[in-house]
């Protein structure tokens, strides 16, 4: 493995070079892996974002600045495509079960096992902390899943009310989470 990459590799690149190209594929591909799996939990779709990442870097190659770390770049893009990939799966509930079925499934204690677990404490304490018709139209909508219109007719309210309890309830998780980089898992439990 090629511990450092100069701006000659990066010349090269942008010259056109496969070898140069090689070289800085097999000097990041494991990182951009790594980076792409800690958003992702799942071993294919990490390897999809490294592909991805590697062709935005040969398609964009003339771009480059040749003094410039390439590592970052790669960083920037691989972070880009994980977080577009979170979003989808944020809008497919199977997928979101399944991410969190694994997250669920996965003790290990690492930092990031303990993280997610404070964060979800923290996030019951702000839900608990809502008004009671703002938390139980939260809960019904992002725990039991249940439609505007279902709540509305469980709770004999308009779905007009329900929609603006739950754009106020959003608020406020918002705007206590936004402290962390771990908003993330959160928008995988509550689909912010």
């Amino acid at each position: 493995m090629h511990k450092s990459i100069n701006s000659n590799h990066i010349q090269e690149l942008i010259a056109g070079n496969e070898s140069a190209f090689d070289i800085i594929y097999e000097t990041y591909c494991d990182k951009v892996y790594r980076l792409a799996f800690r958003f992702l939990k799942d071993r294919e779709q990490s390897e999809e974002i490294v592909q991805e990442c590697f062709i935005n870097l040969w398609m964009s190659r003339q771009k480059l600045n040749p003094e410039g770390n390439i590592w970052l770049y790669l960083y920037v893009i691989a972070k880009r495509l994980s977080l577009n990939t979170l979003r989808q799966i944020c809008q497919s509930r199977e997928l979101t079960g399944k991410l969190i079925n694994y997250i669920a499934t996965v003790h290990n204690n690492t930092e990031e096992d303990v993280l997610v677990h404070d964060l979800e404490q923290f996030t019951e304490k702000i839900i608990n902390q809502l008004p009671k018709q703002q938390q139980l139209i939260f809960r019904l909508s992002r725990i039991e899943h249940l439609s505007h219109k279902e709540i509305a007719d469980q709770l004999q309210i308009s779905p007009n009310t329900v929609k603006n309890h739950m754009v106020e309830a959003l608020k406020t998780l918002k705007s206590h989470l936004q402290y962390s980089d771990l908003i993330f898992f959160l928008a995988l439990f509550f689909r912010i």
